[in-house]
This record gives C-alpha cells, sequence and structure tokens, in this order.
C-alpha cells in the first residue's frame, strides 16, 4: 500500500505530462497558425475531433493498424485545412479579428453537423495499439507505455519545430513571413502559398492530437469543444506565435490538471484558469509571446 500512494505524485505528474503533450501538438498548430498568418483559428478543436473520428475508422475498417491510421488522419485533417484556408480564410486576411473568429465559429459548427451526419452522435471507443498495450512499472506501480510514448511524442515535436523553425530555410521563410508579410513577399517569398502550408502543417498536428487521443477517451462530437478552450489556456499561459511558450503551457495545465487534485478537491479544473489570469495580470503577452521563435 505504501509503494502504491508513493508512486501517486509520479503518476500524477506523469499523467500531467501525457496530457500537456497532447495538449501540445494542438496548441503548437493553433500558435503557428496565429503567428504566421494572424488568424485566431477558433475550429481548431474540430480538427482536432476529426483526427481522432478518421483514425478510429480507418484503423477499426479500412486500414487495420493504428500507426498508419494517425499517419491518415493526419495528412486528412492537413488537407482539409488546407482547402479551408484556400476556400475560406484567404477571404478574410485583411479583415478585423473578429471577423475571423466569427467565420471559425462558423466552421465549428458545420464541421460538428458533418461529423455528426457521417458518425452519428454517439460515441466510439478504440483499444490502445497492440505494441503498447503493456504496463511499466513506476514506483512500484504500474503505468501504462502508450501514455509514456504520448510524452515522449510531445517532447519529439517540440525538439523537431525547434530545429525546423531555427535551423533550416523554411523555417527562415517562416519566421520572416511572421515578422513583415509585406517585406517577404517583395523578397520573392510566395506568401499565399506559404500560408496554406503552414496551415496545412498547423491543422495536421491538430489532426496528429486526435489520432492519438483516440485511444484514450471517448470520442464524441463535442470532445473539441473542451479542448479548445484548453488549447487557449495553453496560448495565453505560453504566448500566442511562441512555440516554446505552447510547449511550457501545455505542460503548466497538463500538471495542474493532473496534480492539483492532490492538493484541493477539485483544484485541477479551475487552477489552469488561475494560473491563465495571473499571467493575463502580470505578463499579457504571455511567458514567451509575441511572435513565432
Amino acid at each position: 500500500m505504501w509503494e502504491v500512494l508513493s508512486a501517486l505524485p509520479v503518476r500524477g505528474i506523469l499523467t500531467g505530462l501525457s496530457l500537456g503533450s497532447r495538449l501540445f501538438l494542438l496548441a503548437l498548430g493553433l500558435s503557428l497558425i496565429f503567428g504566421v498568418l494572424d488568424v485566431l483559428n477558433f475550429a481548431h478543436g474540430a480538427l482536432y475531433m476529426v483526427g481522432a473520428y478518421v483514425t478510429i475508422s480507418a484503423a477499426t475498417s479500412v486500414l487495420d493498424n493504428f500507426w498508419v491510421a494517425v499517419l491518415a488522419a493526419t495528412l486528412a485533417v492537413g488537407v482539409l485545412g488546407a482547402v479551408i484556408e484556400m476556400g475560406i480564410i484567404r477571404r478574410v486576411y485583411d479583415r478585423g479579428q473578429l471577423d475571423q473568429l466569427i467565420l471559425t465559429f462558423a466552421l465549428v459548427l458545420i464541421i460538428s453537423d458533418l461529423t455528426r451526419t457521417i458518425w452519428g452522435a454517439g460515441s466510439y471507443t478504440m483499444a490502445q495499439p497492440e505494441l503498447l498495450r503493456f504496463n511499466v512499472s513506476v514506483g512500484g506501480s504500474p503505468y501504462p507505455a502508450y501514455r509514456l510514448f504520448i510524452i515522449v511524442a510531445g517532447f519529439v515535436a517540440m525538439a523537431a519545430f525547434w530545429y525546423v523553425l531555427q535551423r533550416t530555410y523554411v523555417g527562415q521563410l517562416v519566421r520572416a513571413t511572421s515578422n513583415d508579410r509585406d517585406m517577404a513577399a517583395m523578397l520573392g517569398v510566395d506568401v499565399p502559398r506559404l500560408y496554406t502550408a503552414v496551415f496545412f502543417v498547423g491543422s495536421a498536428l491538430a489532426g496528429m492530437g486526435g489520432a492519438l487521443a483516440a485511444p484514450l477517451q471517448a470520442v464524441t462530437p463535442g470532445m473539441g469543444d473542451q479542448v479548445i478552450i484548453d488549447a487557449f489556456v495553453v496560448v495565453v499561459i505560453g504566448g500566442l506565435g511562441s512555440f516554446v511558450g505552447a510547449f511550457v503551457g501545455a505542460m503548466i495545465l497538463g500538471l495542474l490538471r493532473s496534480t492539483g487534485v492532490l492538493v484541493v478537491s477539485g483544484a485541477g479544473l479551475f487552477l489552469p484558469f488561475v494560473a491563465m489570469i495571473l499571467v493575463l495580470i502580470f505578463k499579457p503577452q504571455g511567458l514567451f509571446g509575441g511572435e513565432v521563435e
């Protein structure tokens, strides 16, 4: 009994990091799109939901392989995001953010209704991938290997994006365009194509987050509603446009959610919002806010 009790803080931290890693994939795409396109995409949570549904459908009927289904869902949601950007979002770049929020909120309603039409209003569940369907001993208590994989995936995603943005030519284009779109266009950057590519990547990250979350929670038409609220809390804490801030904010939220209950019953629900309020009061731009970095 003592071993189980002593492992609770460690398990709580690991659970928080697992939740934070899933939120990071979503918040990273949200922050990337805002940092480069200056569009606050309220429909990002709906894309996360679509990623989960596509994964379940592909893994259980068409592809019969979880990892291939995750890849298919990631690409499918990325393509959906690119189509949305070219056909809809591109028309409101020069308008205020209020128009953009209204438009993307309308997309939430449309995508949610289409989801209900295709998959119904019920909930779906799926088993964790067979390759990771085992437990790892943490302080003498078993902990699911799949959740540990999610943590590793979050850290790998952070390292990969840091490398791309800081060490590659593509990253230079993204940072230059986020700082001054007009100057980048004058220097020969194909800004519309870059915007579409960024929206593709951001949407694909949302789809990947939903795909990886499918074995961990019930997949329902409303699953994107709560997660987009969490994603906005993350980017407010970390700073809009900063992928480092998205990572730190996601981990802070995940840890507050998982360990807050160890301090006060129900604290995990309101502590993230307390943290967000404190950041808004003392550092309105967020901990790392300002621009893509």
